[in-house]
C-alpha cells in the first residue's frame, strides 16, 4: 500500500473572511505550520508504505508554504512533495495534483510539454449518495495517457453516526439530526461504504476501473494485460465463462504464460476454448467473462478471491430481427363502457381501462391481480445529492425552474381504434403539464397506441414530444404499478447491483433474480436509486408463478428499470432512509433514457453530456405479456420475439 501522509493544516473557512489576512501569508503563522510538519515527518519517517509528504489541505497558498517545502526537501529527498493549494501546479509541490478536475482537463495536463510533472488527483469522484458516475472514463483516461498517475477518491466512508430514537430504532444520522447548529446536513456522507463499513453499489465499479488485470477484444484478439509494476500472473488462475442470451453455455480453466509485470497475452478469440460454443450457440448475444483468481490464500485474501472479471461481447454469429406478435386461435371479448374498456381473454387474463386517466386500473391473470395502475409517462426522478448540487445552476433548480417537478398528465383523448377477433387497439393522447397550468401551454406531448393481442401480449407504443425550452431531462419512460406480491424480479440486463448510465461498467450482462425488497438501495438520504441499467426483458412474478413479462420490443435499445415498493414521491420525501415504509405497491419504472448519476464532483452539476437526456423527441416500444405458473420463462419470451435473418 502506498500513502501520502498529510500534515494536520487546513484553513479552509478563511474563503469567509476575507478581511482577515490568510495565516499562510503571516509569518506569525510559520513557527505553528512548521511545527506541524516537522512533527509529522519525524514521527512517520521509517514508515516504508509513506511515499509523500503532504503539506497540508485546502489551506491555500502563501510565503509560509515556501518555507514548509523548503524544509522537508532539506530533510527528506527520497520522498516526493505534495500540494494541491494554490492551483496544485506550484513550485511547493513536485507532483500535479488536482481536486476534482474534469477528465478533460487533466488529459491537457499531461499533453503539456512544458509540464514535466506526473498528475495525481488528490481528490476526485465525489461519493455522495447515488454517485460515482464517469469513473470509468477517468480510467480509461489514465490507463491510456502518459503521466497520468490515478487519484484519491473522497471519501471511504460515511460519516454518520448511529443515534437512536426515542421508540429505541437506531439509524445512521447527520448533521441537524442532533439539534446541532450551524451544520453541514449530510455533507459527511460522501463515503465508498456505509458507517458500518457494508460496502455501496458503486465500490464495484472502483474495484472494477482499478482492477491489475485488463482484458479486451480488438480486431479479434483478447489481450490480457498485467499492470502489475512488480507482480507477475503466477499467483492467479483464470477462468472463463460464455452466456447466450444471459443463459451459461460452458466454463472453463483457462491457461495462460505467467505474465510479466506491464506486459500482455494476445489470444485470438476464435482460437479459444469457448469457439465451438460460440459456433453451435443460436443466441442473439454472446457474451465471454474471464475472471482472475487467487491460487492461494494470501495475508489479504483468501484462495479464490476474484482480482479482476471482464466481459467482452462476441462478435454476432446470426443477425436476428424481432418477431411480430401473432395472436392465437381464442377470441379477443372486448367491452367499451362509457367511462372504461374491457379487454379480456376467457377466464386467461383480463385488462380495464380507464377512459378517463387513459390508463390500465387492473390487469388480472387467472384471476390474480398483476398491474393495478398504469401505464404513464414519466420523466422525473426523486433528486440525487449530484442532482441538488450547484445552487441555482443545479439540475434539480433548473428542473424546478421548469416545473418538472410538479407535472400533471391529463387525458387529451382515448380512444378504440380497431377491435378484431385477434386484436385491440387502444390509442390515449397524454397533455403533460405543471399543476394547475391550462392544456394550452403543456411541457409534453404523449401518445401511447396499445396493441393488445388475444395472446395476452400488450405492445405499447410511445411518441414523446417534449418542448423544447426544457433542460435535460431525468428520464424518459413509462411507468406501472404491480400489486405487492409481484415481487420476484428476474431480468435480463446488466447487474446484479445497481447501476446506471455512466456507472455500469462493472456490471456484467446476465439472467439475474432478486426480491423486490432486496432491490432497494438504502442511502442514508434517500433519492433515485436500485436502477439496473441495459435491461432487455424482466419478469415480476408471485410466488406461486403469476405476473408479468416486460421488455423493450422491436427497435427499441435496452431499458433502464427500476422496481421498489417506495415509490419517487416517497423518496423525495423522506430525509432518512428509515421514514420509508413499505408500500401497498410495486412502482416500476421502464426508462428509454435516463440521466447518469454523475459524481465528478456534487456542488456543480457534473453529468457528462453523453448521459444527459435533452428534450427532444422520443419514440419507443414495449412489450407486456401475462405470466402463469405453466408460462415460459422470461428467457423462453425472449427468444420468441427474435427470429434469423
Amino acid at each position: 500500500m502506498y500513502m501520502i501522509d498529510e500534515a494536520n493544516i487546513e484553513t479552509h473557512g478563511f474563503h469567509l473572511s476575507s478581511n482577515v489576512r490568510h495565516p499562510t501569508s503571516e509569518t506569525m503563522w510559520a513557527p505553528s505550520m512548521l511545527d506541524r510538519v516537522i512533527g509529522m515527518v519525524e514521527r512517520d519517517k521509517n514508515h516504508a508504505s509513506i511515499i509523500s509528504w503532504s503539506l497540508g489541505n485546502e489551506s491555500s497558498y502563501g510565503p509560509n508554504h515556501w518555507a514548509l517545502a523548503g524544509w522537508v526537501r532539506g530533510k527528506d529527498s527520497t520522498r516526493f512533495l505534495h500540494y494541491e493549494g494554490g492551483g496544485a501546479r506550484t513550485s511547493s509541490t513536485d507532483i500535479v495534483c488536482p481536486m476534482y478536475m474534469r477528465v478533460w482537463d487533466i488529459v491537457k495536463i499531461a499533453e503539456d510539454p512544458s509540464e514535466l510533472r506526473p498528475l495525481i488527483l488528490c481528490e476526485y469522484s465525489h461519493s455522495m449518495g447515488n454517485s460515482n458516475g464517469n469513473i470509468h472514463e477517468y480510467w480509461e483516461a489514465i490507463d491510456s495517457t502518459f503521466g497520468l498517475q490515478g487519484g484519491f477518491i473522497w471519501d471511504w466512508v460515511d460519516q454518520g453516526l448511529l443515534k437512536e430514537s426515542a421508540d429505541g430504532t437506531k439509524h445512521w444520522a447527520y448533521g441537524g439530526d442532533f439539534g446541532d447548529f450551524p451544520n453541514d446536513l449530510n455533507f459527511c456522507l460522501n463515503g465508498l461504504i456505509w458507517p458500518d463499513r457494508t460496502p455501496h453499489p458503486a465500490l464495484h465499479e472502483v474495484k472494477y476501473v482499478y482492477q491489475p488485470i485488463k482484458v479486451s477484444l480488438k480486431e479479434g484478439i483478447i489481450k490480457i494485460t498485467n499492470t502489475h509494476y512488480f507482480d507477475t500472473t503466477e499467483a492467479l488462475s483464470f477462468d472463463w465463462i460464455i452466456h447466450g442470451d444471459g443463459i451459461d453455455l460452458g466454463s472453463g480453466l483457462l491457461s495462460l504464460p505467467a505474465i510479466v509485470p506491464q506486459k500482455s497475452y494476445d489470444v485470438k478469440w476464435d482460437a479459444g476454448p469457448w469457439y465451438d460454443l460460440w459456433c453451435t450457440s443460436d443466441a442473439a448475444e454472446i457474451f465471454l467473462t474471464i475472471t482472475a483468481k487467487l491460487s492461494g490464500s494470501t495475508r489479504w485474501a483468501e484462495k479464490g478471491h476474484i482480482v479482476s472479471s471482464t466481459q467482452v461481447p462476441l462478435p454476432v454469429r446470426k443477425e436476428t430481427v424481432p418477431h411480430v406478435v401473432k395472436g392465437e386461435d381464442a377470441a379477443l371479448l372486448t367491452e367499451i363502457l362509457d367511462d372504461s374498456i374491457h379487454v379480456k381473454n376467457t377466464n386467461l387474463w383480463e385488462i380495464k381501462f380507464s377512459k378517463k386517466t387513459g390508463g390500465i386500473e387492473s390487469w388480472k391473470v387467472d384471476g390474480v391481480l398483476v398491474m393495478n395502475k398504469g401505464i404513464l409517462p414519466c420523466f422525473w426522478r426523486a433528486p440525487t445529492d449530484n442532482d441538488k448540487g450547484g445552487e441555482a445552476e443545479s439540475y434539480l433548480s433548473k428542473w424546478k425552474a421548469a416545473k418538472l417537478n410538479n407535472l400533471n398528465f391529463t387525458t387529451n383523448s382515448c380512444t378504440v381504434q380497431s377491435v378484431s377477433d385477434n386484436l385491440v387497439k387502444i390509442s390515449v393522447a397524454y397533455l403533460g403539464a405543471p399543476g394547475g397550468a391550462e392544456k394550452e401551454s403543456p411541457l409534453f406531448n404523449v401518445d401511447l397506441t396499445y396493441s393488445i393481442y388475444n395472446s395476452g401480449d400488450v405492445l405499447v407504443e410511445c411518441h414523446v414530444k417534449p418542448i423544447t425550452e426544457l433542460p435535460p431531462l431525468p428520464r424518459v419512460g413509462i411507468e406501472f404499478h404491480l400489486d405487492k406480491s409481484m415481487d420476484q424480479i428476474t431480468w435480463y440486463g446488466r447487474g446484479p447491483f445497481e447501476c446506471y448510465p455512466d456507472r455500469k461498467a462493472a456490471a456484467h450482462v446476465g439472467v439475474y433474480e432478486q426480491d423486490a425488497g432486496s432491490m432497494h438501495v438504502p442511502y442514508i438520504v434517500p433519492g433515485e436509486c436500485s436502477g439496473r441499467a441495459d435491461v432487455r426483458w424482466a419478469t415480476f412474478r408471485d410466488k406461486d408463478g403469476f405476473g408479468i413479462y416486460a421488455s423493450a420490443y422491436g427497435g427499441s435499445p435496452p431499458m433502464q428499470m427500476c422496481a421498489s415498493y417506495h415509490g419517487t414521491a416517497k423518496l423525495e420525501r423522506a430525509t432518512h432512509n428509515e421514514e420509508l415504509v413499505k408500500g401497498d405497491d410495486i412502482e416500476v419504472h421502464f426508462d428509454h433514457k435516463h440521466m447518469g448519476v454523475g459524481g465528478d464532483d456534487s456542488w456543480s452539476p457534473c453529468v457528462h453530456d453523453k448521459y444527459l437526456v435533452p428534450a427532444v423527441p422520443y419514440s419507443f416500444t414495449v412489450r407486456l405479456s401475462p405470466l402463469t405458473a405453466s408460462t415460459l420463462s422470461g428467457h423462453s419470451f425472449y427468444k420468441s420475439q427474435l427470429r434469423e435473418n
